[in-house]
């Protein structure tokens, strides 16, 4: 049977001077420094054997998708599977105003962590991002595809394809900017899951999707 691989690259640091949850709210594009990481990953993946570029259709994602898509000469399509994740408080600082966890008004949203009960749940995101990567198989079968998207939908995608509960710690997730987790398929079935972080040396001073600067 043949081998194929499919890539699920995080986007690149997104110009947020507000620190919001930015969420699907339309606009937000990439910094200088989410620009440099999308080069770097693009370069990462350049001497890959990639038949195939899908990305969400958020900006950030697109303009991620762009330098990996063009070493091969290839276009990047939309998926709106690949989309972020839904959350009630898109718009908002976490921690702040409206979105504070000791305001009683979303005591409610925060009431089912497993589910999660403050945004789209954790099996729906997994379920169409899964259909995505095994299209995306399907599509480029014995060569490689990229798909661009965010941080919580592959995290957890990665989390069911290795039998492991979808609830989880958001500060443990292994999933830096402009990261890539390689499913690994022979056939149609899953035979591993890799991951790099091509923009490592970048992160120093990033400020990741809830407004926090990394380290």
């Amino acid at each position: 049977m043949t081998t194929t691989t499919v890539h699920l690259v995080r986007h690149g640091e997104v110009h947020n001077p507000e620190r919001i949850l930015y969420g699907r709210l339309p606009g937000y594009r990439l910094s200088d420094r989410g620009q440099q990481m999308a080069s770097l990953v693009g370069e990462h993946l350049a001497e890959s054997d990639i038949a195939l570029v899908r990305s969400s259709p958020m900006l950030r994602a697109q303009q991620t998708a762009a330098p990996i898509a063009g070493p091969h000469g290839l276009d990047s399509a939309i998926d709106q599977r690949l989309i972020e994740s839904g959350n009630h408080f898109e718009g908002q600082r976490m921690g702040h105003g409206e979105a504070k966890l000791s305001d009683p008004r979303n005591w409610r949203r925060f009431a089912n962590p497993f589910r999660p009960s403050w945004g789209e749940p954790y099996r729906e995101q997994v379920a169409r991002v899964v259909a995505a990567v095994h299209d995306a198989r399907a599509a480029a079968e014995g060569h490689e595809a990229v798909l661009v998207l965010h941080q919580l939908p592959i995290w957890v995608t990665r989390l069911s394809a290795e039998g492991k509960p979808l609830f989880h710690d958001p500060r443990r997730r292994q999933c830096g900017l402009c990261s890539v987790t390689s499913f690994r398929f022979v056939g149609p079935h899953l035979a591993g899951v890799d991951y790099a972080e091509p923009a490592a040396a970048l992160y120093p001073g990033a400020v990741d999707a809830t407004g926090g600067t990394l380290t």
